[in-house]
């Protein structure tokens, strides 16, 4: 018993510790020199200003019709360099995932998305922010053309953003598809949630 609570106790010291030292300023440096590094692409001052105006570029600079090539640069200069795209999804071996890099993204889904025409708009959003950080649960409706009347896919994005002072940055996008046995909440289907 004197072992487990000693194990407890040490492990309760280890977090205390972890949370009580302050964060460093910048522990990669800020998003804007990595990208400089980099050589990543320059944003439109507009695209970046707000969680509304990033979210509202990036559903934008994916779409469009059959055969109009994306503007890659764009859609990479809403994101950090180290930022990853991480579908999901439901199959024979249970729940997976596959992480890309916005490079990686352009690569593996370009060329797709180019060929067949691909519309993505957003039908809702929740947004939590705290500080330099924000959280949107960004609910999308996908189509293969603009004025097709129903979706061939719904989901939900988890969009986590940074403020470094100047703009947002796009870390990460985490999504799931709508699915047998896995819909939308209705909480998800309005704004606000």
């Amino acid at each position: 018993m004197k072992k487990v609570r000693l194990a407890l106790f040490a492990g309760a010291v280890a977090w205390a510790v972890f949370f009580a030292v302050p964060a460093p300023a910048h522990p990669q440096g800020n998003a804007a020199e990595i990208a400089a590094a980099a050589g990543w692409p320059e944003a439109d001052p507009a695209d970046v200003e707000s969680v509304d105006a990033i979210i509202e570029a990036l559903y934008d600079v994916i779409s469009g019709p059959a055969g109009e090539a994306r503007d890659w640069d764009r859609f990479k200069s809403l994101m950090a360099p180290q930022a990853r795209l991480i579908p999901t999804g439901r199959g024979q071996n249970g729940v997976g995932y596959q992480a890309w890099t916005p490079d990686q993204y352009a690569e593996q889904a370009g060329a797709f998305l180019e060929q067949r025409g691909f519309f993505e708009v957003e039908a809702a959003r929740t947004t939590d922010e705290f500080g330099q950080i924000a959280h949107a649960f960004s609910t999308y409706e996908s189509r293969w053309n603009a004025d097709d009347e129903e979706p061939f896919d719904r989901g939900i994005n988890s969009i986590q953003l940074l403020n470094d002072g100047d703009r947002w940055w796009i870390l990460n996008i985490f999504w799931a598809a709508e699915s047998s046995g896995l819909t939308i909440p209705d909480r998800y289907l309005r704004d606000g949630g």
